[in-house]
């Protein structure tokens, strides 16, 4: 039987986790949007997340609180959530994601990792989350909280 190459691999923002120094403990994580922005804290430690209050506005607002909170909780590193279809394709808001992310790296000078959030919004609405926007974040961090050795 002739060798049948492999289908491309879906694009995957789901960090490789070697890729985080061992001495990165605290992180913030952030679930996009145009307009709002959902946040959670947690760390390495306890591998938990907790969700804190949505960012609600856009453009320069947007960043005066994510500045905010970078200095209330003084992490070692943020954490967002890319979206992509189901099948793996990227879309206009997994740019819009992704380009949030370069903008918090040359912002605010902290290692950024990208988490792909399929279905994270749908699990958090599930769950009965009030907000569903932070509770997403909870779920993108704890998720990337999890692929750490």
């Amino acid at each position: 039987m002739p060798d049948v190459p492999a289908p491309p691999a879906a694009p995957s923002a789901t960090p490789v986790a070697v890729a985080v120094p061992p001495h990165f403990q605290s992180f913030l994580a952030f679930d996009f949007g145009l307009k709002r922005t959902g946040v959670a804290s947690g760390n390495r430690l306890l591998g938990a997340a907790t969700p804190q209050a949505t960012i609600k506005a856009e453009g320069d607002a947007r960043f005066a609180q994510v500045e905010a909170r970078i200095k209330e909780w003084q992490p070692d590193a943020l954490v967002v959530g890319v979206p992509f279809h189901p099948d793996g394709a990227p879309h206009e808001n997994t740019r819009r994601a992704q380009k949030f992310a370069r903008q918090l790296r040359g912002r605010f000078n902290l290692q950024v990792f990208e988490v792909d959030e399929r279905y994270s919004t749908t699990e958090a609405l599930a769950s009965g989350a009030r907000d569903a926007d932070a509770a997403s974040a909870c779920i993108i961090l704890e998720q990337f909280l999890r692929s750490l050795p």
